[in-house]
């Protein structure tokens, strides 16, 4: 049931679906004039704000930016990478298949290929009401890796996680009934700082080796630099910066709810 609500509420919480139950409200109170059309308001404002590019890029860049990839990265016994990085094999699929944040995968292939640790443990489970009887992210990781060469032998599968908070706690299970106390995790630079916390508090050394960003310093650089052409598009509502503004909230509400919890 935990698992069921932490998806429902903040349904309710992220831009879309705020504006969509303040817009039910405006209805339900539509005699009331001046509260409909303050909720009216409202819900317009939640929506243009959360689709506008500067909003966006700036709340992305609070989170992407706290941790950059470290220009050289020390030997350790084991790489844990998160899932999400895949789609399962469903139809019609004709194979497993990687989504945007797929570069988890390809960098943990690009650091086992360079030696900086002989095991690349992938966690990520799947909750059957929600993703029905496809494979695990953890079994598709597998997958996608053995299929560019990486031998299965140097692949741990952790594939019991709900949740991040699940991915640390199993992970970590595994990982010191072998003896690692020191690992380079890889993940989304915007899951990045949840994840960070959730591993050290689980009383592990994380070194943090992030990919996935959408805010990079040019992008950055156009947005507050560029033309009048640039800045006039920025201004305007877009389904990307949305869906990127929907994806912040979720980092930091994750965040908040795992402190309240004591995960972090």
């Amino acid at each position: 049931m935990f698992v069921f609500l932490s998806k429902l509420l903040p349904l309710f919480v992220y831009p879309l679906g705020l504006a969509c139950l303040l817009l039910i409200l405006a209805l339900i109170l539509g005699r009331h004039r001046r509260i409909r059309n303050a909720l009216v308001i409202g819900s317009l404002a939640v929506l243009y704000l959360a689709s506008n590019r500067w909003v966006a890029y700036g709340l992305a860049q609070s989170l992407e930016w706290q941790y950059f990839p470290p220009e050289k990265l020390p030997n350790v016994q084991a790489i844990v990478v998160l899932g999400g990085g895949t789609e399962s094999q469903q139809f019609p699929r004709p194979a497993v298949e990687i989504n945007a944040a797929g570069d988890r995968i390809l960098y943990a292939a690009q650091l086992y290929r360079e030696g900086i640790a002989p095991v690349l443990l992938l966690s990520g489970g799947s909750i059957d009401w929600q993703d029905g009887d496809g494979g695990t992210p953890a079994d598709d990781m597998a997958t996608i890796l053995k299929e560019i060469g990486i031998p299965e032998s140097a692949l741990w599968l952790q594939n019991r996680s709900q949740n991040t908070h699940d991915d640390a706690i199993f992970s970590v299970e595994m990982l010191k009934k072998a003896g690692i106390q020191q690992i380079v995790l890889v993940t989304s630079a915007a899951h990045m700082p949840r994840s960070v916390a959730l591993f050290k508090h689980e009383g592990l050394d994380v070194i943090p080796a992030p990919v996935d960003y959408t805010v990079t310093q040019q992008g950055w650089k156009t947005l507050v630099e560029g033309g009048w052409q640039a800045k006039i598009i920025s201004l305007l509502p877009n389904a990307s910066s949305l869906g990127l503004t929907t994806n912040v909230i979720k980092e930091y509400l994750g965040i908040l709810i795992y402190h309240l919890q004591g995960w972090l």
